[in-house]
């Protein structure tokens, strides 16, 4: 008999590839994709049961199927699509995980517990230190939003484990997730035509390219390789970080540096209108940054993203096209500037 995984949040592009990874591994039998409404994606030879995770019924399919591995990738920052709003997304993000946990607490057969977690939870204020390991406590708490649904979530899990001993327990602290397929409320805000800035602050950040998000969450949900431990707490991102200011120019987008007050209100309006979720907590990403140690993710996880920061934002970059300030037609046009200007100093003399 191989492993039966059962992946929650699989309505969602991540999800959905995730499902399609982890069945080609060889000692996988089953997989079961849940979610509150079908995907829009094949999820390959998986099972899908349509089941809202806030609901007891989620004990019954891990029964009912036999379930020995659960990966919980339903904890999200957004609602998906148009569906839902951010009360609905904070009841799945916490109802629905201590559903989930109490469901696998009275499951037996239950093995391994993989939670797609997010460094959010560490929050962005000015006195944060430069970079977080796994045990940095923040220096001020997430008063609201996804990042205070991660701390909430993160502790259901920490009591699951104390209760649950005999289950590996592996939460992954994913930084922003980018890629062409990336539908983050960051990946919005870097695909507006101008990208708004606070004035005075520019932030460090980090990203995962989203094929190494999905190898990594394969690695938490597989046997333990030599030498290697697939149970804790996990900062998970690529290699070195980028500035607010360099991403702007690598994606040709102008930026617009305005005052917090008014960035707060254009926040407001941009979510009012529907563009995107501009959070108060992605606010204060934009505003102080947040770089987290990856030190754990190599020697105790045995991960070795194939993707720096960079190299992730590239990619992302590919995917959108070309702002409205192309780096290669901009460098094009100073070129012909610098090159002007000394043959008309000439002509004057």
């Amino acid at each position: 008999m191989g492993r039966v995984v059962l992946v929650t949040g699989v309505a969602r592009q991540l999800g959905g590839r995730f499902v399609r990874r982890v069945l080609r591994e060889p000692d996988v039998d089953r997989v079961i994709g849940v979610d509150a409404v079908p995907p829009e994606h094949h999820l390959g030879g998986a099972d899908f049961v349509q089941a809202d995770i806030r609901q007891p019924t989620i004990g019954k399919l891990l029964a009912e199927y036999d379930v020995d591995t659960v990966v919980h990738m339903d904890i999200n920052g957004t609602p998906l699509g148009s569906r839902g709003s951010r009360t609905s997304v904070k009841e799945t993000n916490v109802i629905g995980t201590m559903q989930l946990l109490g469901a696998c607490q009275k499951a037996p057969r239950v093995a391994r517990l993989v939670v797609k977690s997010s460094t959010s939870g560490y929050g962005a204020a000015p006195r944060d230190p430069a970079v977080f390991s796994e045990t940095t406590q923040p220096k001020s708490l997430p008063s609201g939003g996804f990042a205070k649904d991660v701390i909430e979530v993160e502790g259901y899990v920490r009591g699951f484990a104390r209760r649950r001993p005999d289950v590996a327990v592996c939460v992954l602290r994913f930084a922003n997730v980018l890629g062409p397929c990336a539908d983050s409320p960051l990946a919005e805000y870097f695909a507006l035509p101008v990208l708004p800035t606070i004035i005075g602050f520019d932030p460090r950040l980090q990203f995962v390219h989203e094929d190494d998000a999905i190898e990594v969450l394969r690695i938490g949900a597989g046997e333990p390789r030599r030498g290697t431990l697939n149970s804790g707490t996990f900062n998970i991102a690529g290699d070195g970080v980028l500035l607010l200011s360099q991403a702007a120019r690598r994606l040709g987008r102008p930026t617009l540096p305005l005052l917090s007050p008014t960035v707060t209100w254009l926040s407001s309006v941009l979510r009012a209108a529907g563009i995107t979720d501009f959070s108060p907590e992605q606010i204060r990403l934009l505003t102080h940054g947040r770089v987290v140690d990856t030190t754990q993710m190599r020697e105790t996880l045995g991960f070795q993203p194939k993707h720096s920061t960079a190299a992730a934002f590239a990619d992302y970059v590919r995917s959108r096209g070309p702002g409205l300030l192309p780096p290669e037609a901009l460098a094009r046009t100073v070129d012909r500037l610098a090159a002007a200007l000394p043959a008309r100093a000439a002509g004057q003399n």
